[in-house]
């Protein structure tokens, strides 16, 4: 009896362990769990335009016994600099202190200070390339004797980046369904899509186009681009 008693309670126990394992995930996950089969590719999408906005840094370096000296003859050449910066129409708001700095000369020997040499330099942004040369002719004659630039841009350079991702969203496509192809599979849906950057790159010089001024400046063509990474289904 004491035999019989035991296996109807093992067999019980073996029951309650069947049915516990029912309804719990474990199995669905594992089966579910595997990686989705997926095509996974790289876009780039570029947008050629000719830029429209460019930014001139503008400097004044002098030299002077004293450090007052400097400071002071600096201060007003670079007063006349900026003046002669708003009479060519740049507002004020459009025109900016890049660095100021006071540093020591000294003999060759580098043990005795002979003078000074003080700088400053001012950024000025430019709405219009049509006066560009007339604005770096008007500065260097008002005693800007340090001129870098330009820095050329668009306005519209976040419409310009849409129409890049566009493109980059295009591209990925394309390849995507030249690999599809090749290995016999079937492309479906979009299952991810990372864009390669958040900010707009920096626009690269691609060409040249005259543009009228005293001193030649040429706008030429900049490329906005635009890079993602996009994973297509497959079946």
């Amino acid at each position: 009896m004491k035999l019989v008693r035991i296996a109807a309670v093992a067999a019980a126990v073996g029951l309650l362990a069947a049915f516990a394992g029912v309804g719990r995930p474990e199995g669905a996950r594992s089966a579910a769990g595997a990686e989705p089969r997926a095509i996974t590719v790289n876009g780039t999408g570029i947008v050629t335009s000719v830029p429209d906005r460019a930014d001139f840094t503008f400097g004044v370096s002098i030299n002077a016994k004293s450090a007052t000296a400097a400071l002071n003859a600096n201060a007003a050449e670079m007063t006349k600099v900026i003046n002669a910066l708003k009479a060519q129409g740049i507002p004020p708001a459009d025109i900016q202190t890049a660095s100021i700095s006071l540093q020591p000369r000294y003999n060759a020997a580098g043990d005795d200070i002979v003078g000074y040499t003080a700088s400053n330099s001012v950024t000025a942004h430019l709405r219009s390339l049509a006066k560009a040369g007339a604005i770096v002719d008007a500065a260097v004659a008002a005693g800007a004797n340090q001129v870098s630039g330009p820095s050329l841009t668009r306005t519209d350079q976040q419409a310009l980046y849409q129409r890049a991702l566009r493109a980059a969203i295009a591209d990925a496509r394309k390849r995507a369904v030249t690999i599809a192809a090749a290995s016999h599979v079937r492309l479906g849906p979009v299952r991810m899509v990372t864009e390669g950057s958040n900010v707009p790159p920096p626009p690269v010089l691609a060409g040249r186009a005259q543009a009228p001024a005293a001193t030649p400046v040429e706008p030429g063509t900049i490329q906005t681009e635009a890079d993602v990474t996009v994973a297509f289904g497959i079946s």
